[in-house]
């Protein structure tokens, strides 16, 4: 048994060798009401880019319908607004005021770290993981193996993941090759010929062996897919039908149609994923989430508005960079065509799947995260942050604050979503409290081992 961040600080010598005894299974009554769960995270996909969330130029029908039969959330937000602290936030259920990688700096998750993966499988759930992994390179301390992960294939370095035409990829620090013949590549709106797999094809498929897989062995599953469209390098096959959907639009710059492609791309995925769910009889017990890591890297207004109404961008900590599209599906148990402006984030991914899961009591005492499974369900009290938190901003209600302690600007965000007006200068009052729970939340960093992350977004 790990022994984990909490136990790691906390148990006696009498505990440690508790911990290193087998731990009891749960029941098989309760095993059997266990959801499996799918978690799909692209990447860098922003808030304006569904049409459920108002896009007119994107097609994406199959993340609409997943919309239409389940909730949408209208004010979830990443942990952070780049890559690695946003996985850092939603593997460890720590906001960035504790998380153990707060930057884009190549820092891995240690050892006695607790993961999602860890407390599913607590819980008897067999853990898989498909796309950018970005907490510690392959064979090293951070490497997902390591963190609850049966399987995990991909990237495990975000700067290898800025290629969708590497030689290769990663499965449990394994190399594995990617063969394959030359073909055309639309590549920032550009022909090109390139010879390899592209890589997404290649983490799609393993996503989909996955879930077959574990459907067949009657356990109960987490499939992570922090997916990497349409994050970085623009490229997507010629012959990929989400191409032919947009090719011949007049945008500029070109690059935005390959944007849009790879966005129906990821969709037409999700949509073959659930109709997968269908086929193994799995649909009523298999929970789906889908959101985006961060905001989109470019708005690119007038084509695609991919940030919606926001402020700012990837990298900001304004809307644009931080609130991300959220919806869920679960036939049966959410109900169909919800809406909530509940505001919650990733901290709060690993209480809400441990509950799903029955497992609370394995989330590290000290977590920053509140399960938001009442709301998904329509049952019960919603308990609430009295904060979010990201180190340069935080929202307490309404309002919101960016910038440093002491130098915050304050936004209305109940009458101006765009963070135009600052009202910090006629509200000091609520200046003082946001800044009082910015220095309540903020812990230094532990000291971190480099383990050859290069830093990168």
């Amino acid at each position: 048994m790990k022994v984990t961040r909490r136990k790691y600080f906390e148990m006696s010598a009498v505990g440690v060798l508790a911990a290193a005894m087998p731990v009891s299974a749960i029941s098989a009554a309760e095993a059997a009401k266990q959801p499996n769960i799918i978690y799909i995270m692209a990447d860098d996909m922003g808030y304006g880019n569904l049409g459920c969330f108002g896009s007119t130029t994107i097609q994406t029908p199959h993340i609409d319908r997943m919309c239409a039969e389940g909730i949408k959330f209208t004010d979830c937000y990443s942990g952070g607004s780049v890559c690695a602290p946003a996985r850092s936030t939603l593997m460890t259920g720590y906001h960035l005021g504790h998380a153990p990688v707060r930057g884009n700096v190549g820092t891995p998750l240690f050892p006695e770290d607790v993961t999602v993966a860890d407390v599913l499988k607590e819980a008897g759930y067999v853990t898989g993981g498909f796309g950018k992994w970005g907490l510690g390179n392959q064979g090293k301390q951070g490497a997902a193996e390591e963190h609850g992960f049966d399987t995990f294939f991909g990237y495990y370095n975000q700067v290898h993941a800025h290629d969708y035409y590497t030689s290769h990829l990663f499965r449990n620090s394994e190399r594995v090759e990617l063969e394959g013949p030359a073909h055309n590549v639309i590549s920032y709106g550009e022909r090109e010929k390139r010879t390899g797999q592209y890589s997404h094809y290649a983490i799609f498929d393993e996503t989909v062996k996955f879930i077959k897989e574990s459907a067949r062995s009657g356990k109960p599953f987490f499939c992570y897919a922090p997916w990497t469209p349409p994050h970085s390098k623009m490229d997507i096959p010629e012959d990929d039908p989400a191409w032919a959907l947009y090719k011949d639009k007049p945008w500029k710059p070109a690059k935005a149609k390959v944007v849009a492609a790879m966005d129906t791309m990821v969709d037409r995925q999700v949509g073959e994923i659930l109709d997968l769910l269908k086929e193994l009889n799995i649909d009523d017990n298999t929970i789906v989430f889908f959101t985006s890591d961060n905001g989109a890297s470019r708005h690119y207004p007038g084509l695609l508005d991919s940030c919606g109404a926001f402020k700012g961008i990837k990298g900001s900590m304004y809307e644009g960079g931080l609130r991300v599209p959220m919806v869920v599906r679960w036939p049966g148990k959410i109900k169909a065509g919800s809406e909530s402006d509940l505001p919650w984030y990733f901290p709060d991914v690993m209480a809400t799947l441990a509950e799903l899961a029955g497992v609370s009591k394995e989330v590290p005492k000290d977590t920053d995260g509140i399960s938001v499974v009442p709301t998904l369900l329509g049952k019960g009290d919603q308990k609430k942050h009295d904060y979010l938190f990201w180190k340069k901003a935080i929202r307490m209600g309404k309002w919101k604050g960016v910038g440093n302690p002491g130098e915050l600007a304050l936004y209305d965000l109940s009458k101006d979503i765009g963070e135009e007006n600052d009202l910090a200068a006629k509200r000091p009052e609520i200046v003082a409290k946001l800044t009082a729970f910015m220095e309540q939340a903020w812990t230094e960093p532990r000291s971190q081992e480099r383990d050859g992350q290069d830093a990168a977004n």
